[in-house]
């Protein structure tokens, strides 16, 4: 179908574009306008040429009793505007047919011009998003208008009656979304280079000595009491007996202990 949106691999002839790519830069989707531009800004081409053969057909439905001169005059008027139309109709066509809309893994990319080519792209990592219009009939036939607009929401290109539009949108912002994606997982340099270490047989290493095992600390020996601590320990232990915290049997064996240290 005219007006189709191509891959990168369906127009095996190359074009204007093509040597415009840089080293590594892919061609992901390719396209045009869609057919019916042509008609609609060829409009006064084909009045034209409609008229051109009205005047024909005309001429040809003329009597006998039409003047020669006037019979020679339509014809010269109806032969010339048909060649005016043809003409400015094949203009139209092979300037549509030159037009080459493209998006890398880098660009968008539009070509425009048969003899005098005209070139702008936009770079995929400045653009913020694109606005894309279609009327009832765009959507029926396939074709809108798209917007493209960069971080501060100014347009930078346009595309007027886009084939596909759809396609070329979803197109160009997969790909914006995969640069971004590559941009983020390159590794960054290293900070200082790795410093080669020399050739150097390793050490022997000595086998670790055991450490003894540190012993328990001894218990402090209990020191002698004097009369007066013994006292005031044994008023302790019987306060603690009469509330009930030790039971008479354990005051009698710590008062026998206390005793025994004097």
């Amino acid at each position: 179908m005219l007006g189709r949106i191509h891959g990168p691999r369906e127009d095996h002839v190359p074009r204007y574009a093509d040597r415009l790519l840089a080293d590594g830069e892919r061609v992901a989707l390719r396209g045009r306008q869609h057919v019916l531009a042509t008609f609609i800004e060829g409009r006064m081409a084909w009045a034209i040429f409609v008229a051109s053969l009205v005047i024909v057909l005309l001429v040809t439905r003329l009597n006998s009793s039409t003047p020669d001169l006037v019979r020679q005059a339509l014809s010269w008027i109806g032969l010339v505007l048909l060649l005016i139309g043809l003409g400015w109709l094949t203009q139209i066509y092979l300037n549509w047919y030159a037009e080459d809309y493209v998006i890398t893994n880098r660009r968008v990319m539009k070509v425009e011009g048969l003899l005098k080519k005209r070139s702008a792209d936009s770079s995929l990592e400045k653009i913020n998003d694109a606005v894309l219009e279609q009327s009832v009939f765009g959507r029926m036939l396939g074709y809108g208008d798209l917007d493209i607009l960069t971080a501060n929401e100014q347009s930078v290109d346009r595309y007027r009656m886009l084939a596909e539009a759809q396609t070329f949108k979803r197109t160009m912002l997969d790909q914006k979304h995969n640069l971004e994606q590559e941009a983020f997982q390159i590794p960054a340099p290293p900070l200082r280079a790795p410093v080669p270490m020399p050739n150097v047989a390793p050490e022997p290493v000595a086998p670790p000595v055991a450490m003894a095992e540190p012993s328990a600390p001894a218990a402090p020996a209990e020191r002698d009491m004097t009369s007066d601590e013994i006292t005031t320990a044994l008023g302790n232990l019987a306060d603690l007996r009469d509330r009930g915290a030790i039971t008479p049997e354990e005051f009698e064996a710590k008062k026998a202990e206390l005793l025994g240290r004097l």
